[in-house]
């Protein structure tokens, strides 16, 4: 659906499904999830299935916006006394930051 946009909309759309995945459930389970379907995509496209595998990899790692889908992030939620909205404020500049750094990357070495 996205293929006509280009490598860089179908990279952004696998980095923002992955990293939704990544904050409601753990990490190893968004890649698990994603992983078949970044494959198809870097196959049907051409392109090669390593950018694919690393840009799952490291987004599935990247859970900055809640506490819920990483560990680290659920035992300093409550000692810590952070609130969700702080993952939020806190996260969403890391997780476009990540985005941006990632995706360029992907594009310049694997396509």
């Amino acid at each position: 659906m996205f293929e006509p946009f280009g490598l860089i909309v179908l990279f952004i759309v696998v980095y923002v499904l992955t990293n939704f995945f990544t904050e409601m459930i753990t990490n190893k389970v968004a890649a698990v999830i994603m992983f078949p379907i970044a494959y198809q995509i870097a196959v049907d496209t051409g392109m090669d299935t390593i950018g694919m595998a690393i840009l799952v990899a490291v987004t599935a790692s990247a859970s900055f916006l809640s506490p819920i889908g990483y560990q680290t992030n659920l035992i300093v939620y409550g000692p810590g006394g952070y609130k969700f909205s702080d993952y939020l404020r806190v996260g969403f500049p890391l997780t476009l930051m990540t985005m941006i750094v990632t995706v360029s990357v992907i594009a310049m070495v694997y396509t």
